[in-house]
């Protein structure tokens, strides 16, 4: 099944609990905003494009449970469950970009055709958006796969594959499309404290689709493109400022300070919602700020003294010219990024060869 999937019967939004992998396969219910919204927050479900289709889904299973037939009541209360939807993670703008896109065609749907009319409107956008995403993932892959030699070592990080979108994947999309195409591709998985998105989900994807690996400690990087092991470095995005600068899981910056160092294409794989033209630069990305306990301890074990306490920034910033390009549904990005994404965003979808 896909990461999320939504379940007529049920009524509810089924999403696989990240919190479990790579032990247990646990299908998670959520029959309410609010069961979305914790969902996000807790991370069960995680990754930009993954968050923001959960949240259209979120938004309209908030629009199922209104009572009320009056226009302006649910416009109001839609507008409570988008407050509470885009407050569950700061960074990731796919986030607030369903959020925006669903309250503005529930609203013109409501007092256009009425409430039951934006019920259905609502559902069906999220339905609509679960698919693009899918169709922009498969996109970036045969873009991308014009970057990867036949035999190539990819360093990845964090986990930017099928988990963390509804299905396929941005970063690992683009391995995927190598692996695929018999490009005879091996893969250095960063573990990425603390979270171990990498050593959890991203080892746990590679193994189920057969694609050689080797899972690396994150301070093995440098090692290993100082060896030349490397030949690129492939990442996704939780937000891209106007001129290039990129949020990415935090570990993303010294890597791409690494393969500066080291002559090694950093490439950053993220669809055209992970944009965000209204910020200049990655100075004015809210990074999130979690928790010190996911750094002081691993699966609830403690790795530290008792009260010792930890930073954890959920995210970094990876300056533009950092960045060898940016791997999108519309095509590869290169810079002057201003012009170049700018430009994407005005433009239709081009076809991958």
């Amino acid at each position: 099944m896909r990461t999320l999937e939504y379940d007529e019967q049920q009524r509810a939004l089924l999403l696989i609990d990240q919190t479990r992998l790579p032990h247990e396969s646990v299908l998670v219910p959520c029959r309410t905003a609010e069961d979305v919204a914790h969902a996000i927050t807790s991370m069960q479900v995680r990754g930009a494009p993954a968050i923001g289709v959960s949240a259209a889904y979120g938004m309209a299973l908030g629009a199922q449970a209104h009572a009320s037939a009056d226009a302006q009541a649910f416009v109001q209360d839609l507008a409570r469950i988008a407050t509470l939807l885009r407050g569950t993670r700061p960074t990731a703008i796919n986030l607030q970009w369903a959020v925006d896109r669903a309250f503005a065609r529930g609203q013109a749907i409501a007092e256009q055709s009425g409430v039951a009319a934006a019920k259905v409107a609502l559902l069906t956008l999220a339905h609509e958006m679960a698919d693009e995403d899918v169709a922009a993932n498969r996109r970036m892959g045969a873009f991308g796969l014009e970057l990867v030699p036949t035999g190539a070592n990819v360093l990845t990080h964090c986990n930017a594959g099928a988990l963390a979108t509804v299905d396929y994947g941005t970063a690992l999309g683009v391995v995927r499309a190598a692996h695929e195409a018999g490009r005879g591709i091996h893969v250095f998985v960063d573990e990425t404290r603390p979270f171990l998105q990498g050593a959890r989900l991203t080892a746990w994807e590679l193994h189920q689709l057969g694609v050689p690996m080797t899972l690396i400690t994150d301070n093995m990087a440098g090692h290993f493109m100082y060896r030349g092991k490397v030949d690129l470095v492939v990442v996704g995005a939780d937000r891209v400022a106007a001129n290039g600068d990129v949020a990415n899981k935090i570990g993303t910056y010294s890597l791409a300070v690494l393969a500066r160092e080291n002559g090694i294409p950093f490439y950053v794989a993220a669809p055209t919602s992970t944009v965000d033209l209204s910020l200049k630069s990655g100075a004015e990305i809210p990074i999130e700020e979690r928790a010190s306990r996911e750094v002081t301890e691993i699966v609830g074990s403690s790795i530290a003294p008792a009260g010792v306490n930890a930073a954890h920034p959920a995210f970094d910033i990876t300056p533009a010219r950092l960045v060898t390009a940016i791997i999108t549904e519309r095509g590869v990005l290169r810079a002057p990024y201003e012009a170049s994404l700018a430009e994407a965003l005005r433009g239709e979808p081009r076809v991958a060869a």
